[in-house]
């Protein structure tokens, strides 16, 4: 989607609704987790810590929007072999 968006081609009410709401739910899911970061931390005075599991947050994110993006390509390619 954001890349459709960059490229400037159009898009309907539907498709900026799915942007905003996945990103609504990966807000949640990141202050979830960093609020059990804090409480995790609460403290103590580990950075090292904070930063792995700052990197865990966003490679999931990373392998969500992936796997996301993938299953639309082939969502694509099989309407495409319908047509």
């Amino acid at each position: 989607m954001a890349k459709i968006l960059r490229e400037g081609t159009s898009y309907n009410q539907k498709d900026v609704l799915d942007v905003l709401v996945e990103f609504s739910s990966f807000k949640d899911r990141v202050a979830k987790k960093f609020k059990d970061l804090y409480r995790e931390l609460e403290g103590k005075s580990n950075e090292h810590d904070l930063w792995v599991n700052l990197y865990m947050i966003s490679t999931d994110y990373a392998e969500e929007s992936m796997k996301k993006e993938l299953k639309q390509q082939e969502t694509q390619a099989k309407i495409q072999k319908i047509s």
